[in-house]
């Protein structure tokens, strides 16, 4: 069985060693064919605590980590160019 991954924006690193992020899923309405945006939200473990608000990047599913936390971070992909 393959591991899901995803790749989405953080949103926040208030937490310790966690991270919120957002991925968005987009897709063609069946009938009216707009393009539909689907937003999600995932905590996500991040043990070295090096992302900031803005970066994109990858997730993998993992083993429950706490109630809401599901996710661990692959790898930052770009980082942001805003300054925190």
């Amino acid at each position: 069985m393959p591991v899901k991954q995803e790749v989405g924006i953080v949103v926040s690193n208030k937490m310790q060693k966690t991270i919120v992020v957002k991925v968005e899923n987009r897709y063609p309405h069946p009938i009216y064919s707009k393009t539909v945006v689907k937003t999600k939200k995932y905590l996500a473990h991040d043990e070295s605590e090096e992302c900031n608000i803005g970066d994109q990047v990858l997730l993998q599913e993992c083993r429950p980590l706490s109630k809401r936390k599901r996710w661990k971070l692959v790898q930052i992909i770009s980082k942001s160019s805003l300054l925190s």
